[in-house]
């Protein structure tokens, strides 16, 4: 009677499992169909900006105030954080919950540090008065960088959300679910604003 009812635990544990695994793939694709709907808003942002960049209304255009040096500082910081979060996926995969939260923790400080320079540019910018209400260039640029930071920012709260998860249950099924969609999300963000940096920055700078 033992046997049998160590068989079925087995059995039940087994089954569960699969469920854990269904349930996080399921989350995962439904992730993947919100980063199509985001790539759509990027998509027109970026038209926008491209109908719109030439018309300065007589204030300076992107070769006037953009300052390359500085933006390299920005995407530098950026794309470190993309390698540091793979560096936290690797963690998880050897089920290293401090790894895990360190690798998470040297990423939020790269994603943090690319926003500071980002409103500091925007305060720079709006000081010389070159704001948003300047001109058509001037209102695609705030709305698209803008737009990219405030996605910046909302996975900078997740990270810092998931960390305490962490923290406080381990790697979980659920939390590695987690982990694995917003490796998704920050790598997508990575990809935006290189095309950010060469449609904006570099092609305005010329």
């Amino acid at each position: 009677m033992s046997t049998e009812t160590a068989i079925k635990h087995h059995h039940d544990d087994a089954h569960a499992e699969h469920g854990h695994h269904d349930a996080g793939a399921n989350k995962i694709f439904g992730f993947w169909i919100y980063l199509m709907s985001d790539c759509i808003i990027f998509a027109t942002l970026f038209a926008t900006y491209a109908v719109m960049m030439n018309n300065t209304a007589g204030g300076p255009a992107g070769k006037d105030i953009f300052e390359l040096p500085f933006v390299l500082g920005e995407t530098a910081l950026l794309l470190l954080s993309s390698i540091t979060y793979g560096m936290a996926v690797i963690s998880m995969n050897h089920d290293k919950k401090g790894g895990v939260n360190a690798w998470l923790a040297l990423t939020f400080l790269c994603g943090l540090g690319f926003i500071c320079m980002e409103i500091y540019e925007f305060h720079h910018l709006i000081a010389e008065g070159y704001g948003p209400n300047t001109s058509g260039f001037l209102s695609g640029f705030f709305t698209l960088v803008g737009t990219h930071g405030l996605h910046v920012t909302s996975g900078l709260i997740w990270m810092l959300v998931l960390m305490f998860q962490i923290s406080k249950r381990g790697l979980t099924s659920t939390n590695r679910t987690r982990i694995l969609c917003l490796s998704l999300f920050w790598h997508f963000l990575d990809v935006v604003w290189i095309c950010v940096f060469t449609i904006v920055y570099l092609m305005g700078a010329m």
